[in-house]
């Protein structure tokens, strides 16, 4: 309790220092949803501080500062062509940037920089909301628990959170948690003024007043979602997941997941910027889209993984829990979900990452609006890309985002 009430007199201390009437005058309301407004996006991503709480995850001052090397190649990446996906003619890998609205955007090769840019004001000091990618590090979290043997994938969500007893997610299983297996009624159609992610939305929004009786944040709704179906015969992609997930992660962690992230990740490699959460009411972090922090760190976050969770001689992730990310997953429940034709086929989805399953071994990290890690092991390749696309659907932009990232990988490779 000491902790939550710390963590509560940060967020207040966060929300006092906060110029939301300056951002409700020009940029919007949180409130009403108009931060998220196509015109309003692009300012909104650097700046959620100005609209919501948030609680902070620092970078510390006990590691020496990580400095990357560059050899830069921008010129040459920029002229490279590639063929959207379901198109016949050709674009650049720059115009391809221009039409999915990025923000700014960072390519490691084999650990170096080999491109990075910034578009539209945003500079390399700058934090980004990431969205659902923040859902992959909630997973390389719970993944180092089950690495270390202090979480059981196999238990019921009700073993570790008897509060979810009741609700669909008392009888699944921590794995099909983590890999979004669950049988549960909620929708993630955005296109779909009705559907749940609108509610759980609501729950969430802590500039919105929530009457006696209604979901007070995050874990308050999640034991209102019932179950529909069998557990584990189906990917589904459903944000509450990730926030079951966190809820986990805090209970076998023992600590707050900004906590966690800053204990296990962020103070130990040298980052650049403390990063933060966006969080509810109550003061829960956003375990499923609620991070931001600047691209060269969510780089450095990148390379750690595409060396095995190892980072400048330090095992920061267990290699145990790398594998699983990368080689455990089940490519059944995925065909059969919506996600298994079209331009995702053959993929899958394991601790909360999406695989690929493509000649490279690629997986990555995905959010709506644009935002990507992309991690090739065969190309010693890793892309961050933040962004403020108006369509919040990857499916609307995967045609231009996965031929590009392969262009420079083959060119990566070939060069």
């Amino acid at each position: 309790m000491k902790v939550k009430k710390n963590y509560l007199l940060a967020i207040l201390a966060t929300m006092a220092l906060t110029p939301t009437l300056s951002a409700q005058e020009h940029r919007g309301s949180a409130a009403d949803g108009s931060f998220f407004t196509p015109e309003n996006l692009p300012y909104s991503v650097l700046h959620m501080r100005e609209f919501m709480p948030t609680t902070n995850v620092p970078r510390g001052n006990e590691v020496r500062l990580h400095s990357f090397r560059y050899r830069l190649d921008e010129e040459r990446i920029d002229a490279l062509e590639f063929v959207p996906l379901g198109h016949t003619e050709p674009i650049t890998f720059r115009e391809g940037l221009s039409r999915n609205f990025v923000d700014g955007i960072i390519i490691l090769h084999r650990g170096k920089v080999v491109y990075e840019r910034y578009f539209d004001g945003m500079n390399g000091s700058n934090l980004h909301a990431v969205m659902s990618v923040t859902k992959s590090f909630t997973g390389t979290l719970a993944a180092a628990l089950v690495a270390e043997g202090l979480l059981d994938p196999s238990q019921t969500v009700a073993h570790y959170l008897p509060e979810l007893a009741e609700s669909g997610f008392g009888d699944a299983t921590v794995r099909q948690v983590m890999d979004m297996t669950t049988a549960i009624v909620y929708s993630e159609d955005y296109t779909d003024p009705n559907a749940e992610v609108w509610s759980f939305s609501t729950a969430g929004n802590a500039m919105l007043p929530h009457p006696e009786g209604t979901p007070q944040g995050y874990h308050d709704y999640l034991a209102t979602i019932r179950k529909s179906g069998t557990h584990g015969q189906q990917f589904g992609y459903r944000t509450v997941n990730s926030d079951v997930l966190g809820w986990i992660v805090e209970r076998v962690g023992g600590a707050p997941i900004a906590e966690q992230l800053t204990q296990r990740v962020w103070s130990r490699m040298g980052m650049e910027q403390d990063a933060y959460y966006q969080v509810d009411a109550t003061g829960t972090a956003f375990a499923g889209g609620g991070l931001n922090a600047t691209v060269r760190d969510l780089a450095r976050f990148g390379q750690m993984m595409l060396s095995g969770g190892r980072w400048r001689g330090e095992q920061i992730i267990p290699r145990e829990a790398i594998d699983d990310i990368r080689f455990g997953g089940d490519k059944a429940p995925f065909a059969a979900s919506s996600y298994g034709s079209g331009n995702l086929k053959g993929w899958c989805y394991r601790n909360m990452w999406w695989v690929t399953n493509n000649p490279n071994g690629a997986y990555m990290a995905r959010g709506v609006h644009g935002q990507a890690i992309y991690i090739d092991p065969t190309a010693e390749m890793v892309i961050v890309r933040v962004a403020s696309n108006p369509n919040a659907s990857n499916t609307l932009n995967d045609y231009l985002s996965l031929p590009a990232y392969q262009a420079v990988a083959d060119y990566l490779m070939g060069n």
